[in-house]
């Protein structure tokens, strides 16, 4: 007298299984592209290649890296329009930001007249001992 139900998969479970499955691998992939790519960047820092071209290659890379995560791991690319254009939205201001923040802590100019004039004095000092 078990009550016990028997184990019956439909064509749609075990479609289901398949299809989880697929993207459990597709996940593995792009982790490890990602994985890659990272490996890339810090190659990348250690190469004796001009301050603009390390700039410009971390943040391409950083840029493919950001849109796989977005695109995949957030599901974003199943997702509506409008969630995507705020992303984007994001992507701008953070971007512009850095720029702007690389472009004035860069500068010569962003260094205090009060450190400049200490420089000179320590390197005077230094030239007369």
């Amino acid at each position: 007298m078990s009550s016990a139900v028997p184990l019956t998969h439909t064509a749609s479970s075990i479609d289901q299984a398949h299809a989880d499955e697929g993207k459990f691998h597709l996940f593995v992939q792009i982790a490890m592209l990602l994985g890659v790519i990272t490996g890339v960047e810090i190659i990348i820092v250690y190469l004796p290649l001009a301050k603009w071209l390390v700039v410009t290659a971390l943040s391409v890379l950083s840029l493919v890296k950001f849109l796989y995560v977005i695109f995949y791991f957030m599901h974003l690319k199943f997702d509506k329009l409008f969630c995507t254009i705020l992303f984007f939205i994001g992507l701008v201001l953070a971007g512009g930001t850095a720029t702007a923040l690389l472009a004035i802590f860069s500068s010569k100019d962003s260094i205090p007249e009060t450190a400049k004039v200490i420089y000179a004095e320590r390197a005077a000092a230094s030239v007369t001992k």
